[in-house]
């Protein structure tokens, strides 16, 4: 059981930078941040679950089983994450490239401490054995400074951060030629290609990285999340699946423009994006792929596409997103609503399996927690879960650093203009990562 108490405050975006220093004393941590992003579908604008009471981790052989298991016997809030390998359990899958990072395919807890921000309303629910700790973690809370300085150089015990790619241009085109021929065979119309980034023998400050990539980008599904010492710094402009009642929201991100300074170039450039034939075709490819997957629960005659291929604009890329319903019956899971259509269309490909086949075959890297999702379950069963794009992951104990970018490969994909939307996919990390 859990104790409820509200209250108002006055500048919630200071209050937000005090709330994650104080998440930091914490070994489990899931910051959950919108941003202040307009949104159709939102609850919160912020969420902070720290301090595991319970918790359950895994890896992929019936992760979805044991996850279900948990979510119906907790009946409480739980957060957490899926990584894209979990699609060896839905599918007859292997993942066997090469894996620095260490994470398990599985992690979700039941904090101990929760907190809920939405416009200047902040509600606190503590599970009853820590309850009478939240007048002293507010005082605490409020002790912490206001701003956290992301302008100024942070001193790094490490050294500078040295970049390594996980294959050259060369290597990731011949790739790409080989994606090609696998399409002009009819094997696949589709796949997500993705090239690791990452650096050995280094380590970062993971609050102030955090930050810093989050004020370059401002996303609406940021997430910072802490399992002792393994950590996930994301700046997710992508949400994968959300659950309201019986209504179930995924809207899948395919077509990515970079920004300009001008605000007419910057708008022409969007209306390229909506236009561009290429751009349309890898979104409507997912967009039916996604409605494939929902209909697997859904009612019948319920999988509805709210928005097709609308551009939405973020502080680093134009994006071109669209919005896929259904409805489903009162009795089923919501692990299972999740379990058949994971891993998401948006970073797997169509038909959906070849594609992981392929994908496997052709990256040099084990995706891990990369293009898979973080968020959580409410104790009515409603979840929300984003797309772990545009993400750092980190490793405290082996010193390893790693981000990953990928793009939709189809028909009509010049292997040059996908390693540049690669390195603008990318950009932010990068600067991120090389500023310390």
């Amino acid at each position: 059981m859990r104790i409820h108490q509200k209250y108002n405050i006055e500048n919630p975006l200071a209050f937000k930078i005090k709330l994650l220093q104080w998440a930091q004393r914490f070994d489990e941590v899931v910051w959950l941040d919108s941003n202040n992003y307009n949104q159709t579908y939102s609850s919160y604008d912020a969420v902070l679950a720290v301090d595991a009471f319970t918790s359950v981790k895994t890896d992929y052989f019936n992760a979805f089983d044991a996850l279900k298991e948990y979510q119906e016997q907790t009946s409480d809030w739980i957060f957490g994450y899926l990584s894209y390998d979990l699609k060896n359990d839905v599918e007859d899958l292997r993942s066997e490239n090469n894996d620095h990072l260490y994470f398990p395919d599985l992690f979700f807890f039941q904090p101990k401490k929760l907190i809920l921000l939405k416009g200047n309303e902040l509600e606190i629910q503590y599970l009853r054995m820590v309850d009478d700790e939240i007048e002293t973690d507010l005082d605490t809370i409020h002790s912490f400074s206001e701003t956290l300085d992301i302008s100024e150089k942070k001193d790094n015990s490490c050294g500078k951060i040295k970049i390594s790619l996980g294959m050259t241009k060369d290597v990731y085109k011949e790739k790409v030629a080989l994606m090609l021929a696998h399409i002009q065979r009819g094997d696949i119309y589709e796949a997500n290609f993705c090239q690791e980034f990452f650096a050995k023998d280094s380590c970062i400050d993971p609050l102030y990285t955090y930050h810093h990539l989050n004020d370059i980008s401002e996303p609406p599904f940021a997430a910072f999340f802490k399992n002792h010492g393994t950590y996930l710094l994301s700046a997710s402009p992508e949400r994968y699946l959300r659950k309201e009642g019986c209504k179930i929201i995924s809207q899948p991100i395919k077509g990515t423009a970079k920004r300009a300074e001008n605000p007419k170039k910057d708008d022409n450039l969007a209306t390229e994006l909506h236009e561009d034939p290429k751009e349309r075709s890898e979104n409507v490819m997912i967009v039916d792929l996604v409605r494939n997957d929902l209909s697997r629960t859904a009612l019948k005659g319920s999988v509805k596409v709210e928005e097709l291929c609308k551009v939405y604009s973020f502080k680093q890329v134009h994006q071109m997103i669209s919005t896929v319903v259904s409805e489903i019956d009162e009795t089923i899971s919501p692990v299972d609503v999740i379990k058949t259509t994971f891993p998401m269309g948006s970073m797997t490909g169509a038909p959906k399996i070849s594609a992981m086949q392929i994908i496997e075959n052709l990256e040099e890297s084990k995706r891990g927690l990369y293009s898979g999702a973080v968020g959580y379950f409410s104790p009515e069963g409603d979840f929300d879960f984003n797309v772990v794009i545009r993400s750092i992951l980190y490793n405290e104990e082996q010193r390893y650093i790693s981000y990953t970018v990928g793009g939709a490969i189809t028909a009509k994909s010049n292997p040059d203009k996908e390693y540049e939307e690669c390195l603008l996919k990318a950009k932010a990390m990068r600067e991120v990562l090389e500023s310390l």
